[in-house]
């Protein structure tokens, strides 16, 4: 797999070419490619800076079983987007896709609207002048000048590079008067047997297996800088030509000893989360206790250099690629398990220049703007709503968890929150503005201001696509009057964006009582979790 890689340096920098455009778009996610698009529609001159080798993100990197609140709430690009999708498929809509359906939609989008995006491009340094960013360097020689710039990336790297207010890991509840951040220990994703967490059981001198934090459990709502868990969402199938699972360089079981001991103890819901999509494939996602989530692995990454968040990436490819050889190989899985899981291989014909592995690592959660407006759990559940809303948010507060610790003698998970049952809520246009001393001309749709479990809510892929496409209208307005972003009135931003489909308001009548999703129609497979199979 020797495409299978987050950082691509340059092996000698170039020298310096120069890119002029009114716009310096910046980022992989979906997000990135929904406001250089609206960007060149308001009649600018875009330049699409993406720090991978391939484009779309997590939505074309195998999260095709998109995360919904509420539907009517995702309306213009993002909705095209679906509707794009769902013409490969020759219905309106489609909600549930293969990853490579979705990267051609958006390549074939971008070519129609003249867009060339700069792939395997490494960001180095901004350049300032006052308050105003001027230019974006990156490691192989580009160098953007651009009147506006947005970073709509899943890592807000420019927002870092511009010393911009951020940060990274969870607040405590005490900070905005939450319930829901910092420390958590849930009954969801949680270990539902006493599993001894030593070497030797019963001997806490033999010390801790692998991947379980010494240090005692912190109060319940402390704050900390430790992040959600990251994994690589699976399209997976059991069509005769599908690819093997790898056995990953440097494979050692004992990795997977908690999953071997909690199999034994009789814990066995394997395939609760391959979620079918299109071409009898799947979105397989973490499940359990222990999953492909690789709890505790991403804490460095956000601030982590591009060689350093390499060798992160690999980690987390080396214990996804190893968890699926356990399960499929190890004599310690039972054999029926063992049986069902060799009738499902990785998709021969998706993500082809890694062998059937995506490319996309899911980047849950990274650093996050702090500015005058900050998201919390009160926008989520209603009791503070914003007046100047860009987009709205509709999904459950959702953090994976971040950490194993032992409690009482026993492995337990720490960090998973799986909270619903609210209404859709505005997402303030000033979470997405930074501090108008620190920058006039950037904003930041992706890694924008919220706490961290409000961000859990936010941080879904047709959120980023709204909010990057609503960025791009506030960098035209402001453009066109010749002002800083946090200048850019809202009553005119909200006439272009409701001229451009966005939904930036709620009523009962108009999205539904409530948060529960509405169901998009079944795609092709439907899924048996008994018999373990898309049909």
């Amino acid at each position: 797999m020797s495409q299978l890689h987050y950082y691509f340096p340059a092996p000698v920098p170039a020298a310096p070419r120069v890119v002029e455009a009114d716009v310096c778009v910046y980022g992989a996610s979906p997000g990135a490619i929904t406001a250089a698009l609206q960007a060149r529609g308001c009649g600018r001159s875009v330049a699409l800076v993406i720090n991978s080798a391939w484009i779309g993100g997590l939505t074309a990197g195998g999260l095709g079983n998109t995360d919904i609140g509420n539907q009517r709430t995702i309306g213009g690009l993002a909705r095209d987007f679906y509707r794009r999708v769902g013409a490969c498929y020759s219905v309106a809509e489609e909600w549930r896709f293969e990853p490579h359906v979705a990267a051609d939609v958006f390549l074939r989008w971008l070519s129609e609207a003249g867009i060339t995006p700069w792939l395997r491009e490494y960001p180095a340094a901004v350049e300032r002048h006052g308050a105003r960013l001027v230019a974006l360097r990156c490691e192989s020689g580009l160098v953007v000048r651009a009147r506006q710039f947005i970073d709509a990336s899943y890592e807000g790297d420019v927002m870092a590079l511009a010393g911009v207010s951020h940060v990274i890991g969870r607040e405590s509840n005490d900070e905005f008067g939450e319930t829901l951040n910092g420390v958590q220990v849930h009954e969801t994703h949680q270990f539902e047997r006493a599993i001894d967490p030593y070497v030797v059981p019963g001997v806490p001198g033999s010390g801790l297996l692998p991947g379980i934090n010494p240090e005692p459990l912190a109060p319940i709502g402390s704050g900390d800088a430790k992040v959600q868990a990251y994994n690589f969402r699976l399209c997976l199938t059991q069509a005769p030509d599908r690819l093997p699972f790898p056995r990953p360089e440097g494979y050692d079981s004992r990795h997977y000893e908690l999953l071997a001991r909690y199999l034994e103890a009789g814990w066995g819901e394997l395939f609760r989360k391959f979620d079918c999509i299109r071409g009898g494939k799947t979105d397989t996602n973490n499940h359990g206790a222990v999953s492909t989530d690789f709890i505790g692995g991403s804490w460095d990454f956000p601030a982590a250099s591009w060689p350093q968040r390499e060798e992160i990436f690999q980690a987390h490819v080396r214990w996804q690629q190893g968890l699926m050889w356990f399960l499929a190989y190890d004599p310690r899985v039972p054999q029926r398990w063992r049986v069902a899981m060799n009738q499902w291989g990785l998709a021969a014909d998706e993500f082809t220049a890694t062998h059937g592995w995506p490319h996309q690592l899911y980047i849950r959660e990274a650093r996050r703007l702090r500015t005058d407006y900050v998201l919390t759990e009160h926008d989520c559940g209603g009791r503070v709503r914003a007046e100047d809303g860009i987009g709205l948010g509709a999904y459950g507060m959702d953090s994976h968890n971040c950490q194993r610790v032992v409690v009482d003698g026993c492995v337990r998970n720490e960090g998973d929150v799986q909270i619903s049952g609210f209404h859709p809520y505005p997402i303030s246009y000033r979470a997405l503005t930074p501090r108008r001393s620190e920058a006039e001309n950037l904003l930041v749709p992706v890694c924008l201001s919220a706490s961290h479990i409000a961000y859990g809510s936010i941080r879904m892929e047709p959120v980023f696509m709204i909010l990057g496409q609503s960025a791009a209208l506030a960098a035209h307005l402001a453009l066109a009057r010749g002002e800083a972003v946090q200048d850019v009135p809202y009553h005119e931003l909200r006439r272009e964006l409701e001229a451009a489909g966005q939904v930036v308001t709620w009523t009962a009548e108009e999205l539904g009582v409530g948060y529960e999703p509405e169901a998009p129609p079944p795609s092709e497979p439907s899924f048996s979790r008994h018999k373990g199979e898309c049909r």
